[in-house]
């Protein structure tokens, strides 16, 4: 039973649970964590035109060569939905530097993705958003059934800065450069205009982590 329960939690998670189990209540606490978002960009259209079952069998080997390279830098996975991801790094263990695991994350999981998807044109591939900041994480949901996750204007700028990157690309706020800018390799994408943001955000396009 707690090899099924770690299953479907991120072990991190499970792990806290299990050792307390008190803190499964609803609520939780305000850290600065980093967030990281990544989709499959074409997904919608490759789904309409393959076999469920295949697209089913693709998402799982994607997920199988990206989590691993999340989990070795200490990040928490809060949830899949469809074709997405999202990790946390520093909840809900203390992680040092945890903007740094984010990235190199990132990095990784697209190496992991592009050895996954070869050279097939048709098939997708992962698009990603980091931003570091403060979020509400803890267990949201209702008495029945809970998740933990990661709640706030980090959360969704992560999201929306996903939606900014083309395939293959990590994107990271300026915060988030700034806290690792002397040990990646980046392009500068200027401030960008984000849905729901009032000011222009700076963003960068990382490719590699030179440190």
């Amino acid at each position: 039973v707690e090899d099924l329960f770690r299953r479907y939690l991120s072990p991190a998670v499970a792990t806290t649970l299990l050792a307390d189990p008190k803190q499964a209540a609803l609520g939780g606490e305000v850290r600065d964590v980093t967030v990281l978002f990544a989709d499959l960009r074409g997904f919608t259209p490759f789904s309409e035109r393959v076999d469920p079952a295949e697209v089913v069998a693709l998402l799982n080997r994607y997920f199988a060569a990206a989590v691993p390279v999340i989990l070795a830098e200490g990040g928490t996975i809060a949830q899949f939905v469809g074709d997405a991801v999202m990790a946390i790094f520093n909840a809900p263990d203390d992680l040092d530097d945890h903007a740094a695991h984010a990235a190199r994350a990132a990095i990784g999981m697209q190496r992991a993705i592009a050895a996954v998807a070869g050279d097939d044109p048709r098939v997708p591939r992962f698009r990603i958003g980091v931003h570091s900041g403060p979020s509400l994480v803890g267990n949201i949901g209702s008495p029945q059934v809970r998740q933990y996750t990661a709640i706030g204007d980090t959360t969704n700028l992560a999201a929306r800065l996903q939606t900014m990157a083309d395939e293959g690309q990590v994107v990271v706020s300026g915060t988030t450069y700034e806290r690792i800018r002397d040990r990646v390799t980046a392009r500068g994408l200027g401030a960008l205009t984000i849905k729901g943001k009032r000011d222009p955000v700076e963003a960068w396009e990382l490719s590699a982590w030179d440190a």
